[in-house]
């Protein structure tokens, strides 16, 4: 019996990351280091401290706290069964998982208020587009316990505006909004007067606003169809429905604001997109980002804790959209430039490598950036790597330089050279370092 041809090895499948998800890479990484470094100092001076969360929470904290008829719950989460098929998530957000963590690690206990902030990965099964991803990545703070002062509000809101300054977001604006009390009159009989409207325009509506008319109203004045803007816009403000508590509340909070010089703009259809918040909303554009220009929102969510076991406690907090800040500052100009080094071992000879292996080592430890070949190259094509990746010097280190305890350096950008003793070239390259930033 012949065989048939034989079949030569199957190529390996080639692998690429799933829809909505992305690697980043350097340059573009030492931006997104930038941000949220200065994110940590910023935050830092206001009195916050990080915490860091697990990526994935008991389905129920979110459903319940997010609530069960929202679009992230019922339609976005990465949802699956444990070993002992208990539903897990991957969080689709963190202000649940820090009011669990508050309540878990009794920090009501600690002075009050604890203020935390948190930076990571989030998940949510949405259609990506521009800026928006299924893994995207957040920065936020929250401010649990204590009272609930409009002032609280404003320093929350002028610590964000502090930190876009800080990275110079260009064409941000910020609107604030009262949603009214959930446990008060206003709330409650401003979404039946508001349900009431939308079920007589509900056949101009389209599907989603349509659903939303009885699971949640207050979201319909968050469309963005074209189709629909005419008709939100004869629908009732809350601004009227408010009642004297929330309506004083909402005043001093824009007293605070501008007690802090944070310049505002009012918005009436702002009203956030999860089932938590309460009174004080926001949001802040920028530019380059189309129609869909958020980059943060936040607000108060005073009886979030105590829904999810706790104690009663006042909470506000907001969460900033890092993959769209970046976009936005990019777009701004603020493109992400090749890292470099601030020296390039030339070395030549075994003699020298010895040498080059402690040079390198002592310039680390400087603070210097460092690259040292592994294998000896010619002088010139060392040169030429070194060109490559963007270094500053070149450390050439030849016998000569090794017998006459002088090292050669060379300055790439003008091709000046000089001779120095080992520990003046590193005093030499740190203060050119600091005299180049």
């Amino acid at each position: 019996m012949s065989e048939g041809p034989k079949r030569g090895p199957e190529k390996p499948r080639k692998f690429q990351a799933i829809k909505g998800t992305r690697d980043l890479l350097p340059p573009e990484t030492v931006l997104w280091n930038r941000v949220e470094q200065t994110a940590n100092e910023v935050f830092t001076t206001f009195g916050f401290g990080e915490i860091r969360l697990p990526i994935f929470e008991p389905t129920e904290l979110f459903a319940r706290a997010v609530g069960a008829d929202t679009d992230v719950v019922s339609k976005e989460m990465y949802s699956f069964d444990d070993r002992d098929e208990t539903s897990i998530s991957l969080r689709p957000e963190a202000t649940a998982s820090v009011c669990r963590a508050y309540i878990e690690n009794g920090m009501q206990q600690l002075p009050q208020p604890v203020r935390l902030y948190y930076t990571g990965p989030m998940f949510r099964r949405e259609r990506p587009q521009k800026g928006r991803y299924r893994q995207f990545y957040q920065i936020g703070a929250e401010v649990l316990g204590g009272s609930d002062a409009p002032a609280i509000d404003a320093e929350v809101i002028q610590m964000l505006m502090t930190f876009f300054d800080k990275i110079n977001l260009a064409g941000t604006t910020l609107y604030i909004n009262s949603i009214g009390h959930s446990a008060d009159n206003c709330r409650r009989a401003y979404v039946e007067t508001l349900r009431v409207a939308l079920q007589n325009a509900k056949d101009k509506l389209g599907p989603d606003s349509q659903r939303r008319v009885d699971t949640n109203p207050l979201r319909v004045l968050d469309s963005k169809l074209e189709s629909e803007q005419a008709i939100i816009e004869t629908l009732p403000r809350i601004a009227d429905h408010l009642c004297d508590d929330c309506r004083a509340n909402y005043a001093a909070v824009k007293n605070e604001l501008e007690l802090r010089g944070v310049i505002y703009k009012e918005n009436w259809r702002l009203v956030r997109g999860l089932d938590y918040y309460m009174r004080t909303t926001f949001e802040i554009t920028a530019q380059g980002l189309g129609s869909q220009n958020a980059v943060c929102g936040g607000g108060r969510y005073d009886g979030l804790v105590e829904l999810l076991g706790g104690p009663p406690t006042k909470g506000i907090g907001f969460a900033i959209g890092e993959d769209r800040l970046i976009l936005s500052l990019q777009e701004g100009g603020q493109a992400s430039q090749p890292q470099g080094r601030d020296v390039y071992i030339a070395w030549m000879g075994q003699r020298a490598y010895a040498t080059a292996v402690r040079a390198a080592k002592n310039l680390r430890n400087s603070g210097l950036s460092v690259e040292l070949p592994p294998s000896e190259l010619k002088f010139g094509k060392a040169l030429g790597q070194a060109n490559k990746i963007g270094a500053r010097y070149a450390l050439i280190l030849g016998d000569n330089e090794v017998a006459e305890g002088l090292w050669t350096l060379k300055n790439l950008s003008d091709g000046t050279q000089t001779k120095l003793a080992e520990p003046a070239v590193i005093q030499y390259l740190r203060e050119n370092q600091r005299s180049s930033r």
